[in-house]
C-alpha cells in the first residue's frame, strides 16, 4: 500500500492522538490504515464506497471518522499541529467552493445552518480563513457562499492581540478597523474606492497578503475541500482541519 502521509508527519499525529481519551489507537499499524483512508478520500474527493479495499472497510473508516468528528479529534489534531507560528502579521480572506448537488437535502431549510448557499458561482459554500506570516492555516470557519466577507472578520480575529492584519478592501469597514484596535493591532487594510478620506497603507506590508492567496492555492489541492460533497458543515470542516494538519506538518 503506498503510504500519502509521511511517517514523520504521523509519528507527530500519533504525539497528539496518545494524549486523546475514549478513542482507539493501542493498534497503531490500524490507526495508520484509517488515517491513510481518510487522506484517500480527502486528496481523491472520492465517495466513501469507492475507498480502495486495502484500506479496509469503508463503513468502519467511515464511521471511525463521524467518531472522531463528534468528539472534535479533528479540530484539537489541528490546533495540535499549529507548532510556533509566525504571529509578525496574520492575513485574512475567503474563498468560495462549488457545492456538489448531494451536499443538499441534510435537514429541511438547513441550508444556512449547514454554510450551504447561492453566490455568482451557483450552489456554493465560503471558507474563511486565518493564517500567519508564512502562510499556514491558524482558523476557518464556513457559511453560505453568498455572505460577505466582513461577517466573520471579528471571529476570525479573536484569537489574535498585538500584531499586523492584512487583509482587502472588503474588511474595510470602521467597526472592524476599530476593533482591532482594542486588540492592539495594526490593520493594513486598502481604503474602498468611495470612502471620502482614504486610510493609509503601508503597501510593502501588504504585498505580503500573497501568502493566505497561496494557502487557498495548497488546500485545493486536496479535491475534498476543493469541491463539497458532504451534506453537513462540520463533516466538510473536519477534512479542512485535517488537511490544515497536513499542510503544518509538511
Amino acid at each position: 500500500m503506498h503510504y500519502l502521509i509521511k511517517d514523520t508527519e504521523f509519528t507527530e499525529i500519533l504525539k497528539f492522538l496518545s494524549q486523546v481519551k475514549g478513542i482507539h489507537k493501542n493498534d497503531t499499524g490500524r490507526l495508520r490504515k484509517f488515517l491513510e483512508g481518510v487522506c484517500f478520500v480527502l486528496r481523491s474527493g472520492c465517495q466513501w464506497r469507492l475507498l480502495p479495499f486495502y484500506y479496509g472497510s469503508w463503513r468502519a473508516i467511515h464511521k471511525r471518522f463521524k467518531q472522531w468528528e463528534s468528539r472534535g479529534v479533528w479540530e484539537k489534531l489541528f490546533e495540535f499541529a499549529q507548532k510556533d507560528p509566525d504571529m509578525e502579521w496574520v492575513a485574512i480572506d475567503s474563498t468560495i467552493v462549488r457545492a456538489h448537488a448531494c451536499a443538499a437535502g441534510y435537514g429541511r431549510n438547513s441550508q444556512p445552518q449547514e454554510a450551504l448557499g447561492r453566490s455568482s458561482g451557483g450552489f456554493s459554500t465560503k471558507i474563511h480563513a486565518l493564517a500567519d506570516a508564512l502562510g499556514n492555516p491558524l482558523k476557518f470557519l464556513l457559511t453560505a457562499g453568498q455572505r460577505h466577507d466582513i461577517t466573520q472578520a471579528h471571529a476570525l480575529s479573536e484569537c489574535i492581540d498585538n500584531t499586523i492584519v492584512i487583509a482587502d478592501t472588503a474588511y474595510d469597514v470602521d467597526a472592524f478597523r476599530e476593533y482591532l484596535n482594542t486588540k492592539k493591532c495594526t490593520s493594513e487594510i486598502p481604503s474602498r474606492a468611495n470612502r471620502k478620506h482614504p486610510r493609509p497603507l503601508d503597501e510593502h506590508i501588504y504585498g505580503e497578503r500573497h501568502v493566505i492567496e497561496c494557502f487557498f492555492g495548497k488546500v485545493k489541492h486536496f479535491r475534498r475541500v476543493f469541491s463539497r460533497f458532504d451534506k453537513s458543515a462540520v463533516s466538510y470542516l473536519s477534512f479542512l482541519y485535517f488537511a490544515g494538519v497536513l499542510i503544518w506538518l509538511r
